[in-house]
């Protein structure tokens, strides 16, 4: 009996021994981060954009600055990551002036830095992969320049009108002097030569991205953005300017004239 007491005693004092025992040092690895989400608008994307400044091969010098925005939204995965009013800059790498015998005039265009409505940007070289039909000039897509438009037309057309007004005067002094036949052929060659002069001392037209036209800059890399890139805040597509007042017609209030009645 007294060794079952004891037995009993030393039980129950190794359990409260254990009770008073320091709980284990277990170790607990936290939870990985979870990765942020990535927006990627890919290599060969084109982003319409429209252009804040005029540049041409009359005006600009390799150098000039280009300033343009962005016309459209680009989306990735159904969300906005360059939004409308973005801003692009650039540069002018290149300028060929057209020749006055043959030769195109030839622009070249850089651009280097997207910025978004937040501050965010992202650094590149994109070239134009194409233009709107606003542009004086045609485009090269294979090496993204701007070429001017061939003069044939023009240049026809001055040697026909001067060689027109020439034989009218040959033909004039011609029959003055009694020679009509002969003043002919002298007034038309001097009519052509005057035109090839004047085509001589001109130049061809000139290649023209006027203010406001709209080129699409394809995109050289990828551009990588996270939601903290992403937020706009209250941020708001600057408004389209307002669509010109239609032409008022001649029925219309405004246009019929005031006659005035006699008293």
């Amino acid at each position: 009996m007294m060794l079952r007491h004891a037995f009993g005693t030393l039980v129950l004092t190794a359990g409260l021994l254990a009770a008073q025992a320091p709980p284990a040092d277990v170790s607990v690895s936290p939870a990985p981060a979870a990765s942020p989400a990535l927006y990627t608008v890919g290599i060969g994307s084109k982003v319409p954009l429209s252009l804040i400044n005029s540049i041409s091969t009359k005006n600009s010098v390799a150098g000039d600055s280009v300033y343009l925005e962005t016309a459209f939204p680009i989306l990735v995965n159904g969300r906005i990551v360059i939004p409308v009013g973005s801003y692009v800059t650039g540069a002018v790498t290149q300028v060929k002036k057209p020749g006055r015998m043959k030769g195109r005039g030839e622009l070249y265009i850089r651009f280097d830095t997207l910025t978004l409505p937040n501050g965010v940007t992202r650094s590149f070289h994109a070239r134009i992969g194409g233009m709107d039909g606003t542009a004086a000039g045609q485009l090269d897509r294979a090496e993204g320049k701007v070429v001017s438009d061939s003069n044939k037309a023009g240049d026809a057309r001055t040697v026909g009108e001067t060689t027109a007004a020439g034989t009218s005067v040959g033909a004039i002094a011609g029959s003055a002097a009694g020679h009509a036949g002969l003043g002919l052929g002298i007034g038309s060659g001097a009519g052509a030569a005057a035109g090839l002069i004047a085509i001589l001392i001109t130049r061809g037209p000139d290649a023209i991205l006027a203010k406001g036209a709209t080129v699409e800059m394809l995109l050289d890399r990828d551009l990588t953005f996270t939601d903290s890139d992403l937020n706009f805040g209250t941020y708001q597509a600057p408004p389209k300017p307002p669509a010109p007042a239609p032409d008022a017609g001649k029925n219309s209030p405004s246009s019929l004239p005031i006659r005035r009645i006699p008293m």
